[in-house]
C-alpha cells in the first residue's frame, strides 16, 4: 500500500483482497505442514494490513440501527471473525464424516488423533490472528459480548460444537469399556483415555468471565458422571458375588487391592477433582455396604486373635465416616469379657495371691494394649475403649465380688507393691523401672485410689519399721510416680514417714553416746520415733515390759523428754522386737522375735513351768492375743502344753513349759509373726478409717462448691461432687446425701424454701 504518514491516506483492502491467501495458509496450519517464518509472517500481516485499513465512510455498513452502529473498526474485525469461524466450521464437518461411523478403540484413536493435530494448529492460528485478539477481541469481550472468544478459545468452542457433541457419546463408551477390561485385568492402551480427557479438561470454558477461564463442566457431565455409576455398577456386582463365594478375610484383601487400584487410576489418567468423589463411590459400595458383615467377622477376629486382619478392618472401616463405633463398642466388650473371665479361672487362689492377681490384670492389658497400637493404630477412640473395659472388669470382678468389697483391687495391688518393694530383684534399675510402669498402669484404672493409699502406708509404713524394703531408691521412685500420676497431697504422709526414718537415725546415734558418756546399757538398744499424724498404726496395746528391757526403756524416755520437753511417746510395743540368746537347749540358738514373744520366753528364767493364767498377769496381755502368741511357739515347738490340751482352745489352768528338745537346723531362727487377730482388727478398722475420711471429703468437697455456687439443685451438686472426687475414690450418691443431711444438720446449708431441690449455702 502507498504510505503516507496520514491514516486516512490508506488504500481500502477488503476482505476478500486477503481471504484467499488467508484460506489457503489456515489449511496449511491445519494440514500440520512444516511453514517457514516468512509464510507465517505474510499470513500474520494479511490480517494486520486488513484490520488497520479503516474506511470510515463505509456508511453502508452502519447496520440497521444508526445509535448502536458499528465503526469501521468493529466491522472489519466481525467479517474477519466470521470468516475464519465458518471456515474452521466446514473443515470439522469434512473431518467428522471420518470418525462418526467408528466405535471403541477406532473411535478413540481417531478423536485422540484429530484433537492433538487441531489443538497444535489453533495454537499456531491463535499466533496468525494475534493482533485480531489484541484489539478487536479484546475489545469485544471488555464490553461484555459473549459470543466472542480469543480465536484459540473459538477454535475450542467450534471443536465442542462440531466434533466433541456428535461423538462424545461414543467416545465416553468406548472410555468406560477399556476401563472396565483394565479392571478385569486386560492390559490396554491408558494414552488413549488420557487424551480424550485431556480434551473433555481443555473443553470446559467459563462462559461468564470475561477472561474465559477452565472450568470442568465437560469433563464432570460428558465422562465424570457416568464413569462413576459406572463404577458403582460394576464394584456392587464384583462385591456381592466375591462375598457370596468367599471369606470375609479373602474379601477384604480384594477391596484393599481395588482402592489402590482406583487411586493408581487418578493418578495415570483422569483427573485429580475426581479422587475423592471416587474414593467416597468405592468407600461406600466396597466398605459402607457390608458393615454388617465386618462387625460380625470382627467379633470372630478378636476370638482368634487375627490382628492383621484385624488392622486390615480397621483401615477399612475407618474410611467411613462415623464407621468405627460399632467396633470401638465390639472391642470394649470382648476386652472386658476377657479380664473377666481371666481373672475368674483363678479368683479362689488370686484372693489372697496379689502378685497373681495383678500378673492376670496385666497379661490382659498387654494383650490388647499392643493390639490397639498395632492394628488399630493408637486410634484415641480405640485407646479409650480398652480403658474404660480395664477400669471396668479391674474395679468389679470375680475376686471383689468373692471378697463381697469393691475395695479389692486397691488393697490387692498394694499388696502386690508390699511383695515387690521386698523383693532384692526391684533393685536392679533396668527391672525396677518396668516393674513400676507396670504397677502404675494398673493403679490408673483404680476407682478408689483413696484405699489403695491407706493400705499402701500402711505397708510401706511396715517395711521403714521392720527394715523390709529391698531398695530405698525403689521405695523413693514408686512415691515420686504416685505423686506424678495423683499429686503431691496424696503422697505427703508417705513423704513424712522417710522423714522420720531419716530423723530417727540421727535420734540413735545421739543416743549412743549419750549413754556411752555416762552408764552404757547391758544390751543393744535402738529406736525409732514416728510422729503420730503421719504413720498409720493403731494406739499401743497393754502390755507390761520383762524387767530385762526395763531399763533400755526408762534411759531413751528420760533421754528424749530432756531434749524435747512436753512431746509425749507412745510405745507401739506391737511393732517393736529384738533378739534373744538361748541357753537350755542343746546348742545355742538366736531368736529373732517380737517384744510379746520375747516377754513371754523371758519369764521361763525364773521358773520353767508357768500356767496360761499366770503368763496373762505377768505380762498384762488380753488373752486373746496371748493365746496367739503361745500358739505360734508352740507349733515353733519352743514351748509345749504339760496336760494334752487342745492347743487351738487353751484354759486359763493348762500348764506351758519349755520344750528342752527344742532342735533347728538354722543357729538364727526368725520366729516373729504379726498376730491374725490384730492384722484382722486392724483390716476392720483400716476400711472404717477409709469410710469416715471418705465422709470428711465429700463434706469438704460440698461446702467448696456452695461457698463458690451459694444456691445450687441437688443434681448439680451430685454430678459436681462426683467431677471433684472421682481423683480419689467414686463416691456412692446414698453417702453424698447423707452427707448434705449432716451439713444441714450442721447449718452449713439449707434448703430453699419453697423450691423442692435447691440448697443455700449459709456463711
Amino acid at each position: 500500500h502507498n504510505g503516507g504518514t496520514n491514516p486516512h491516506s490508506r488504500r481500502y483492502i477488503g476482505l476478500d483482497q486477503i481471504w484467499e491467501d488467508l484460506q489457503k495458509g489456515i489449511s496449511q496450519v491445519y494440514a500440520r505442514q512444516s511453514m517457514e517464518r516468512k509464510r507465517y509472517m505474510e499470513l500474520y500481516t494479511h490480517v494486520y494490513n486488513y484490520c488497520t485499513s479503516v474506511d470510515q465512510s463505509a456508511s453502508a455498513r452502519q447496520g440497521p440501527n444508526p445509535t448502536k452502529a458499528m465503526t469501521g473498526a468493529q466491522f472489519v474485525g466481525f467479517e474477519l471473525y466470521k470468516k475464519l469461524k465458518q471456515n474452521l466450521q466446514m473443515y470439522l464437518a469434512e473431518k467428522l464424516k471420518a470418525g462418526e461411523n467408528l466405535l471403541d478403540e477406532d473411535v478413540l484413536l481417531f478423536y485422540t488423533n484429530q484433537w492433538e493435530d487441531y489443538r497444535f494448529s489453533s495454537r499456531v492460528l491463535n499466533g496468525v490472528f494475534g493482533y485480531l485478539n489484541r484489539h478487536w477481541v479484546k475489545r469485544e469481550c471488555d464490553e461484555g459480548r459473549k459470543e466472542i472468544y480469543e480465536i484459540y478459545s473459538l477454535a475450542l468452542v467450534i471443536w465442542r460444537e462440531n466434533l466433541f457433541k456428535p461423538l462424545n457419546k461414543q467416545v465416553t463408551s468406548a472410555v468406560l469399556n477399556l476401563i472396565e477390561k483394565e479392571r478385569n485385568g486386560e492390559t490396554i492402551n491408558t494414552s488413549l483415555i488420557s487424551g480424550v480427557l485431556r480434551s473433555y479438561v481443555a473443553l470446559g470454558l467459563n462462559e461468564n468471565d470475561a477472561n474465559r477461564t477452565q472450568s470442568l463442566s465437560v469433563y464432570k457431565e460428558a465422562f465424570e458422571s457416568h464413569f462413576l455409576a459406572d463404577t458403582e455398577r460394576y464394584f456392587t456386582s464384583e462385591s456381592q458375588q466375591f462375598l457370596a463365594a468367599n471369606p470375609v478375610t479373602e474379601y477384604m484383601k480384594k477391596a484393599e487391592a481395588r482402592l489402590q487400584e482406583e487411586e493408581r487410576r487418578v493418578q495415570l489418567y483422569l483427573h485429580e477433582s475426581t479422587h475423592d468423589q471416587l474414593a467416597r463411590k468405592c468407600e461406600h459400595v466396597l466398605i459402607e455396604q457390608h458393615l454388617e458383615q465386618f462387625h460380625a467377622e470382627f467379633q470372630t477376629l478378636l476370638n482368634d486373635d487375627k490382628n492383621e486382619d484385624l488392622g486390615r478392618m480397621f483401615k477399612l472401616v475407618s474410611k467411613i465416616k462415623d464407621g468405627l463405633g460399632e467396633l470401638k463398642t465390639l472391642i470394649e466388650a470382648h476386652i472386658h469379657t476377657q479380664g473377666d473371665v481371666a481373672i475368674k479361672q483363678c479368683a479362689d487362689t488370686a484372693l489372697n495371691d496379689p502378685k497373681l492377681y495383678v500378673q492376670t490384670i496385666l497379661d490382659v492389658h498387654k494383650k490388647y494394649d499392643a493390639l490397639v497400637q498395632t492394628s488399630f493404630d493408637s486410634d484415641s477412640g480405640f485407646v479409650a475403649a480398652l480403658d474404660k473395659a480395664c477400669g471396668r472388669f479391674i474395679n468389679k470382678n470375680a475376686v471383689t465380688v468373692t471378697a463381697k468389697s469393691s475395695s479389692k483391687s486397691p488393697e490387692l495391688l498394694a499388696r502386690y507393691c508390699d511383695t515387690l518393694l521386698k523383693s532384692a530383684k526391684v533393685s536392679e534399675d533396668a527391672e525396677l523401672e518396668a516393674t513400676l510402669k507396670e504397677v502404675l498402669t494398673v493403679f490408673r484404672y483404680i476407682e478408689d485410689k483413696d484405699v489403695f493409699q491407706t493400705f499402701y502406708s500402711k505397708m510401706l509404713a511396715r517395711r521403714l519399721v521392720q527394715h523390709t524394703s529391698a531398695s530405698d531408691d525403689a521405695e523413693a521412685q514408686m512415691i515420686s510416680r504416685l505423686k506424678q500420676t495423683c499429686g503431691f497431697e496424696y503422697t505427703s504422709k508417705l513423704q513424712r514417714m522417710f522423714q522420720d526414718v531419716d530423723v530417727s537415725k540421727n535420734l540413735n546415734e545421739r543416743f549412743r553416746s549419750h549413754i556411752a558418756s555416762s552408764t552404757p546399757l547391758d544390751l543393744d538398744f535402738s529406736i525409732q520415733v514416728l510422729s503420730s499424724g503421719s504413720w498409720p498404726f493403731q494406739q499401743s496395746v497393754t502390755f507390761s515390759l520383762p524387767v530385762e528391757l526395763e531399763r533400755s526403756y526408762q534411759r531413751f524416755t528420760n533421754f528424749y523428754s530432756q531434749a524435747h520437753n512436753g512431746r509425749k511417746l507412745s510405745w507401739l510395743y506391737q511393732m517393736s522386737k529384738g533378739e534373744i540368746v538361748t541357753n537350755c537347749f542343746k546348742n545355742k540358738y538366736t531368736f529373732q522375735a517380737s517384744t510379746f514373744q520375747m516377754a513371754i520366753l523371758l519369764q521361763y528364767n525364773s521358773a520353767t513351768s508357768y500356767t496360761v493364767q499366770q503368763l496373762a498377769e505377768n505380762t498384762q496381755l488380753k488373752m486373746e492375743i496371748l493365746v496367739q502368741v503361745l500358739i505360734h511357739l508352740l507349733k515353733c515347738k519352743i514351748l509345749q502344753c504339760k496336760d494334752e490340751a487342745d492347743v487351738n482352745n487353751f484354759k486359763p489352768h493348762n500348764e506351758i513349759e519349755v520344750f528342752l528338745g527344742y532342735r533347728s537346723k538354722k543357729l538364727r531362727v526368725n520366729i516373729n509373726k504379726p498376730v491374725k487377730t490384730e492384722q484382722k482388727q486392724e483390716q476392720e478398722v483400716t476400711h472404717k478409717h477409709i469410710e469416715e475420711d471418705r465422709k470428711m471429703l465429700i463434706q469438704a468437697a460440698i461446702v467448696r462448691i456452695m461457698k463458690m455456687r451459694k444456691q445450687q439443685k441437688h443434681q448439680q451438686l451430685l454430678s459436681e461432687v462426683l467431677a471433684q472426687l472421682s481423683s480419689r475414690f467414686k463416691p456412692r450418691v446414698p453417702i453424698i446425701k447423707k452427707c448434705i443431711d449432716t451439713l444441714i444438720e450442721k447449718e452449713y446449708l439449707e434448703r430453699l424454701e419453697g423450691e423442692k431441690d435447691v440448697y443455700q449455702y449459709l456463711a
